[in-house]
């Protein structure tokens, strides 16, 4: 049984222009133990996804459509107090911005502590202070931060962008979640602290068994963290399957643009290909293929017709050229 299935979500969004279409039908799986790489462009609805899951969608979002399936549970219809005891210790986000995510009046050991403190009430009744703290030391070292001792007392901003990221890792393996949501976690990180942040991942990954959506517009970033990879255009899924299978042969249009925009190092190649115009607007989408403006193959079946998502071959692909 998978630990999440996402079944057939639209979600949309009230705006003073009109209403955003962010989610189109977009179903899929996660087993666990597995890893997702969820790819795309700014506007793909990537995460709007991540959100919809952890039903943290702001106000003016609204589920049209779908199912959400977290571990037997329909997250869709669950009140706010049931979803307060599924989120941390069953599903974990960590936001592009992650000091954005920590109190800036609180030293790291309090907002530590107070995770374990609510997993502890939550499974145990009580809460021990001083295994609460050996827990805290303990996960900041597992996440590779040298003197958590001396870290733990010390406030955000006070730290890097790095070891803010490394504390909100702690902290998710402190709440121990059953599924790991990570929005564009590296983005804001040079390139030696993004390859650290990625390694660290896959290692908790692999000796604690969590289940991660790894949301990420770099392919090259993807292709390290994911077992599968799901790649999202204007708010719908267009290609999904075993990531050596998709990166090695694409088969729909936007990923083959995907892919031929990433830089090799093993010669020079001159200017880099690249996916023409932009992502359009999920306010008025073009008709039949979302992609067909942007797209090198399009034929006026794509103009009119809107592809389904079959089976072919390994994957799941989005386009009339496999029709």
């Amino acid at each position: 049984m998978a630990l999440l299935e996402v079944k057939g979500l639209s979600v949309i969004y009230r705006t003073l222009l009109g209403v955003v279409k962010a989610l189109d039908d977009v179903s899929f799986s996660l087993d666990r133990g597995e890893s997702i790489a969820v790819v795309g462009e700014s506007g793909s609805g990537k995460s709007t996804l991540a959100l919809a899951i952890s039903r943290l969608l702001p106000p003016n979002a609204r589920y049209v459509k779908g199912d959400v399936i977290f571990d037997g549970l329909n997250l869709i219809k669950l009140d706010q107090g049931r979803l307060r005891a599924i989120r941390g210790t069953g599903i974990f986000m960590v936001f592009q911005e992650p000091a954005n995510s920590l109190n800036p009046v609180y030293k790291i050991k309090d907002q530590l502590m107070e995770a374990v403190r609510v997993r502890m009430l939550r499974s145990e009744g009580s809460f021990d202070e001083g295994r609460a703290l050996k827990e805290v030391v303990d996960a900041l070292r597992i996440v590779r931060i040298p003197d958590p001792e001396v870290i733990i007392e010390r406030y955000p901003h006070q730290l890097s962008g790095g070891q803010i990221q490394r504390v909100m890792i702690a902290m998710g393996l402190l709440m121990r979640p059953k599924l790991y949501i990570a929005d564009e976690p590296t983005s804001a990180l040079d390139v030696t602290v993004q390859a650290q942040i990625l390694k660290l991942l896959k290692d908790l990954k692999s000796e604690y068994g969590l289940s991660i959506i790894f949301i990420t517009h770099d392919l090259a970033v993807a292709s390290v963290i994911g077992d599968r990879i799901m790649v999202m255009y204007a708010g719908q899924i267009v290609e999904e399957g075993k990531m050596e299978n998709v990166v090695t042969k694409p088969y729909h249009p936007y990923t083959q643009g995907l892919l031929n925009s990433i830089p090799r190092i093993s010669k020079y190649e001159g200017k880099l290909p690249m996916v023409g115009g932009s992502v359009p607007s999920l306010i008025n989408p073009p008709s039949g293929c979302r992609f067909h403006p942007r797209c090198p193959y399009a034929t006026d079946t794509c103009i009119k017709v809107p592809p389904q998502l079959k089976v072919v071959d390994d994957r799941r692909v989005r386009c009339h050229l496999y029709a």
